[in-house]
């Protein structure tokens, strides 16, 4: 590698209350974290709010955190938990309780939703134990230092992420906080920030990443497609070898990011996945942006960035760097609002304000940092568990588009199909037909035998079936190219593309899918 290498928490039904080993209890007011306001893709989706509105408790070991989480009416009871000290496996058991499904050895989020773990006071460090949220929506994480976590190679080992969130997780927010590790995989380590197995919604701001062979992630494998609308903002990735991240599938808006030592490569966009890639700044790196190590291609619009020192390989088989010049291949619309500061002022920018203990600094929006106002605290929980049919930044228009269907006498064909179902049902004009796959995901495709030019289509679900469609994506099928994503049945619209043939491919659904007519306009 290129690198150097107490008290315990009781909370009564209404109350909080702190209590030192001399049985004095301490009152503690509610608050909720002092913060500039989630950004990026997490407002999205209803937004992110964490604990909000909960109680506040206080707790410096594992186990009170989990007993937090465990003593609360239901999973879903707003929760602020503030956190000090060292967190570590000596003080890290399972709590047992019908709001919570903790483990020993790390932080579990599982099966909840509405929380906040804050670090307070001289801070909070999790010590060789990570962070794990699995089937959970709706939470916070800031202020906090997470480090060497090993996935093998000692007896401290614990899943290997510092941060990882996987199984249909919505809506987290993850702000001013340390992630480092001591080495790469050899020495033990993995990501330090993963995302995978349906987790969408999702920003990392103000935050420092370091000391890694792998900064993160977004899907497991070039099969795991079911992730995305990610923000990264004004980071720190320093002394990485790869990963910053990887994306495979999904969208993903990278901006006011300060890379400096990135040894092998950098943002690595594949598998269809869609970066846009604004005013970072890069440094003494290689490879900062293609797609690398697959031939699975992936795609980035590019603007504003600044190179220091920035070498590329050369292109091959299963290397695709952007450089020099980083032109863009793609173009990614962003559903929120953001102010971008200039690449030229984010190192000293990112430097003053990314990691824990800073004071949670954001930026002004004018290249200097100051200090937020405390967020309110009135915000009510969110949903228990996410929704099915998570909308996405694109969501289908409600109404019937005019002209051509152009699907009718086109061919097609699909991923699967489940029996008695046909490709071709979907382009014979007829709602009592349609085809299914014979699970709960797959593709359908309409082909022409030339170049057809098309901005628009229309998925329209068999009677019986609506609303079983989740998420989706459609795919320009002769280059790879993912035109837009989102949710739901409906008329999709998209930058006008000529092509030989489309994919609707369907990433999550409530239900077995049942299209009866995959409809195309010009």
């Amino acid at each position: 590698m290129r690198r150097p290498v107490a008290l315990r928490l009781y909370a009564a039904l209404g109350t909080t209350a702190l209590v030192a080993a001399t049985g004095v209890v301490l009152s503690i007011p509610e608050a909720s974290a002092a913060t500039g306001g989630v950004t990026g893709y997490a407002t999205q989706n209803g937004g992110t709010t964490g604990g909000a509105g909960g109680q506040t408790v206080r707790a410096t070991t594992g186990t009170a955190i989990h007993a937090a989480l465990c003593g609360r009416a239901s999973s879903s009871t707003p929760i602020i938990i503030q956190v000090e000290g060292t967190i570590n496996h000596g003080n890290t058991t399972k709590v047992s309780g019908a709001s919570c499904n903790t483990a020993a050895d790390v932080i579990e989020l599982k099966e909840i939703s509405n929380v906040t773990i804050i670090g307070v006071g001289a801070g909070a460090v999790f010590d060789q134990l990570g962070i794990h949220i699995r089937d959970s929506s709706n939470i916070i994480i800031q202020n906090v230092t997470v480090r060497n976590v090993k996935k093998s190679g000692s007896p401290l080992s614990n899943g290997g992420d510092a941060i990882g969130m996987e199984s249909t997780v919505r809506n987290v927010w993850v702000d001013h906080v340390t992630l480092e590790a001591s080495g790469g995989e050899a020495e033990g380590f993995d990501g330090l920030f993963d995302m995978k197995n349906n987790t969408q919604y999702v920003t990392l701001s103000y935050s420092i990443l370091r000391n890694s062979g792998r900064g993160g992630l977004v899907g497991s494998s070039e099969s795991d497609l079911a992730n995305g609308f990610i923000t990264y903002h004004h980071n720190l990735y320093e002394n990485i070898d790869s990963r910053t991240p990887l994306l495979r599938g999904g969208v993903a808006h990278i901006y006011n990011n300060y890379y400096v030592s990135l040894h092998e490569s950098g943002i690595n966009s594949r598998a269809g996945a869609r970066a846009k890639v604004d005013n970072n700044y890069f440094k003494n790196s290689k490879d900062v942006l293609g797609t690398f190590y697959t031939d699975a291609a992936g795609y980035w619009q590019a603007s504003g960035n600044i190179l220091d020192n920035v070498t590329w390989s050369s292109p091959g088989t299963d290397t695709n760097p952007a450089g020099p010049s980083m032109p863009s291949n793609t173009t990614v619309s962003i559903p929120y609002s953001y102010t971008l500061d200039g690449a030229s002022c984010v190192p000293t920018l990112v430097s003053q304000t990314a990691g824990a203990n800073k004071g949670l600094q954001v930026s002004n929006g004018n290249c200097a940092a100051q200090t937020p106002t405390a967020a309110p605290t009135t915000a009510g929980p969110r949903p228990t568990t996410p929704a099915p049919t998570t909308p996405g930044p694109t969501t289908p228009a409600p109404t019937q588009p005019s002209g051509t269907n152009l699907s009718i006498g086109a061919g097609a064909d699909g991923s699967s199909k489940a029996s008695g179902t046909s490709y071709g049902n979907v382009v014979d004009g007829n709602m009592s037909t349609y085809w299914s796959p014979s699970g709960s995901t797959g593709s359908i495709s309409v082909k022409w035998g030339s170049a057809t030019a098309i901005s628009r289509i229309n998925i329209r679900e068999a009677s019986g079936a609506t609303g079983a469609i989740g998420s989706w994506r459609v795919i320009n099928h002769d280059t790879g190219a993912v035109l837009t994503s989102g949710s739901g049945a409906g008329v999709i619209t998209f930058a006008r593309t000529s092509l030989k043939k489309v994919t609707f491919e369907i990433t999550g659904s409530s239900a077995t899918p049942r299209i009866a007519e995959f409809e195309t306009y010009a």
